[in-house]
């Protein structure tokens, strides 16, 4: 196994709406930004991925579109895949691991100003028995947190808390959607539901972003950046697409999944979490057995700001920040994609 590290990240700030930016204009200013940071150049890459999906703007193949952002001669080695940025990673990961390379260009972009997010996200359904149903996100998750509250593994209480801990954490962070209340009481007093019982200020904002993340491996990394992030560990699993074949109010595929990387063989300082509902930041934190000593989110997670198919990475470039600025030692990143945390990978990210 070779040492592959991330050496730099660069994204967008979230927004609301962009306007009529394509998608090389997402990618550009990332992809630069990240480059520069780690003193290379697309000359000096050895493989390119990228995450994003088709469905968001309407026709095929769009990310083709989105290599216009990058240099386009000589040709590249390159990727896609039609999910999170955080799986193009794990791609970019495994191709560092063949050993004929020494780094590689992961970006993931998103606009979710295009469309009724929410009733896209019902595409990710069992086309048979769920997508019928028009289940769109927001009521899917609704579920998932009324089964958490039911269970008694949860509160009301408890998802405010955790949408004004994420929005106080955002305030630092220049690239997050700052929006609403900031008292928990608040916010169950003067919001109404959306689709009980989620107001809100426990859903993610849509948003228009893009990230950049360069990966290096071994003596290369070391060059590159004084303190590199290196992945220690990385697995993904997924569970049955079907919401009645599983227990909503745990994770079982981010505890296997963090049992396989080894989250709990040391101490954790920091943990990114893709959990674009509040209530499902409670639900990881059990799955990864994170204790009240590990600061969750200091970013302002996906509650803060979530450009679909970036939002996964991000946190990776966020976990991986720690690490470069010397703030963190060991650092956790997950990234979830499907209905209910369906499908989850997590990483283990060490400094030396």
């Amino acid at each position: 196994m070779r040492d592959i590290a991330i050496v730099s990240s660069a994204q967008l700030p979230s927004v609301r709406e962009m306007g009529p930016s394509d998608e090389s204009e997402l990618v550009q200013p990332v992809v630069t930004k990240a480059l520069e940071a780690a003193g290379l150049t697309m000359d000096d890459i050895g493989f390119v991925c990228s995450g994003s999906s088709d469905y968001l703007v309407g026709r095929p193949f769009s990310f083709v579109a989105a290599i216009d952002g990058l240099k386009c001669w000589p040709p590249i080695q390159e990727s896609h895949v039609e999910m999170d940025g955080a799986w193009a990673l794990y791609e970019a990961w495994v191709r560092l691991l063949h050993g004929d390379i020494d780094t590689a260009l992961v970006f993931a972009f998103g606009k979710g100003s295009l469309g009724p997010i929410p009733d896209v996200m019902n595409i990710q359904n069992d086309p048979f028995y769920v997508q019928p149903l028009g289940l769109d996100s927001i009521s899917s998750a609704a579920l998932q947190a009324q089964a958490l509250i039911a269970a008694k593994k949860a509160t009301e209480r408890d998802f405010a808390e955790v949408a004004v801990r994420s929005r106080r954490n955002a305030m630092s962070n220049p690239n997050a959607q700052i929006k609403g209340e900031f008292d928990p009481k608040a916010i169950m007093k003067n919001e109404p539901y959306i689709a009980s019982p989620l107001r809100k200020s426990y859903c993610p904002p849509l948003s228009d972003g893009a990230v950049a993340v360069v990966l290096a491996a071994g003596d290369k990394a070391r060059s590159l950046v004084k303190r590199p992030a290196f992945i220690r560990g990385i697995d993904h699993r997924i569970e049955p697409a079907s919401l009645g074949a599983r227990d909503l109010t745990v994770s079982v595929s981010t505890k296997l999944a963090a049992e396989k990387v080894g989250v709990s063989t040391g101490k954790v300082d920091v943990a990114e979490l893709h959990a674009p509902f509040a209530h499902q930041e409670i639900i990881l934190r059990e799955a990864l057995g994170l204790g009240d000593d590990v600061v969750v989110n200091p970013s302002g997670g996906a509650i803060s700001a979530n450009p679909i198919m970036a939002a996964g990475l991000i946190r990776f470039a966020e976990a991986a920040q720690r690490i470069h600025d010397g703030s963190a030692s060991r650092a956790v990143a997950h990234a979830t994609s499907g209905a209910c945390l369906q499908h989850n990978m997590v990483a283990v990210l060490e400094g030396e």
